[in-house]
């Protein structure tokens, strides 16, 4: 099989533990464990392949892209015995726009350089795909890399955070004029507070169960939960629609973030319903997740580019609403996750478009 060729936009913990993980299972073929997919008509996760990134962090910029995972502020969990060698690819510096809001600061400097012509770094590479990674609510540089990619280089777009752009009606038509595939928006984790949210929910309301309110709160001590902190509204957003959606009344849901700086890239998630079962019987649920949050993330990304992979083989552009479903928290149509999979799977056999 051909390698897929990414593009990456913000080399932060997430584009660490992908890119180590995708080594992890380089060097060590046999192991399946952690995959939602070993295998994706014909796609292994090796088959992944960086060719561009793009970064405005001063330790970062200038490097080998596999130098540039380990600088500050990452922290993403160390598969044991990995580290990756040189790629070759050299982190390009990009724009700033909004990606740089003063809680960041005490974290990482901007770099000096003048940011690079995005459009033609992708062209230049030969990248398939760009994999938007960048901090949440960075809205104007999260559309300048959706419209490098989608508008100037024609090429697939996987939005990674919240801000909503294969959601936009927009931007689904010009990537069907230009022949180029989308998923998003914001990334459904592996086994993540969302995923858990949902099947608790899914499965009240199938029992009968009826939730009048429920809250689920996230700590963390990397980047990402610093930055919710002060600027979070595009992820409560997509955290909340993405359990309500299911439920076919309205029910009061709240979300929460909290950095705590000792935890480093261990996420914790608590969940609370308050609900009632038979006649009107109260019923109270709490849960508790602890999961590396970066190596949560990548266990999707590495399916969500091979399904990418996949319908640009086919020729198929626009939203991949299949792919969409299951595997983000604000897709352009939510539907509940076995109805998702059972479509995502018709869309691999090819019985399905998207």
């Amino acid at each position: 099989m051909k390698k897929i060729k990414i593009a990456i936009a913000g080399v932060g913990n997430c584009c660490q533990a992908l890119l180590e993980g995708i080594e992890y299972y380089r060097q060590n073929p046999e192991d399946r464990r952690g995959l939602m997919n070993a295998n994706i008509s014909g796609y292994q996760v090796t088959d992944i392949v960086p060719v561009a990134a793009f970064d405005i962090n001063a330790e970062k910029v200038g490097k080998d892209l596999n130098e540039a995972i380990y600088s500050k502020p990452n922290m993403a969990y160390r598969y044991p015995g990995v580290r990756v060698g040189k790629s070759g690819v050299t982190v390009q510096m990009g724009p700033v726009f909004d990606g740089y809001p003063e809680h960041l600061a005490e974290f990482y400097d901007v770099a000096k350089e003048t940011p690079c012509a995005v459009d033609r770094v992708l062209k230049e590479s030969g990248a398939e795909m760009l994999l938007n990674f960048i901090p949440t609510e960075s809205h104007q540089a999260a559309r300048y890399y959706a419209d490098a990619a989608i508008k100037e280089a024609k090429i697939g777009f996987i939005n990674g955070m919240p801000t909503l752009i294969v959601c936009n009606p927009e931007y689904q038509k010009l990537a069907k004029q230009n022949g180029v595939p989308l998923i998003g928006d914001d990334v459904k984790s592996q086994f993540g507070g969302t995923a858990i949210h949902r099947a608790l929910a899914t499965l009240m309301h199938i029992r009968g169960v009826h939730v009048t309110e429920t809250y689920q709160i996230n700590f963390a001590g990397n980047t990402d939960f610093a930055n919710l902190m002060a600027r979070g509204k595009s992820k409560h957003k997509t955290k909340q629609e993405a359990v309500t959606s299911l439920l076919p009344y309205p029910v009061k849901m709240s979300t929460g973030f909290t950095f705590v700086e000792l935890m480093k890239d261990r996420k914790t998630t608590h969940f609370y319903f308050n609900a009632s079962n038979f006649g009107n019987a109260p019923l109270h649920l709490e849960a508790k997740l602890e999961v590396e949050d970066s190596a949560n993330f990548a266990g999707v990304m590495v399916d969500m580019v091979r399904y990418m992979r996949l319908a640009l083989d086919r020729g198929v552009s626009g939203a991949l609403e299949s792919a969409c479903a299951f595997l983000t928290k604000h897709p352009p149509v939510q539907m509940s996750d076995s109805a998702a999979l059972e479509n995502l799977k018709q869309f691999v056999s090819g019985s399905r478009e998207r």
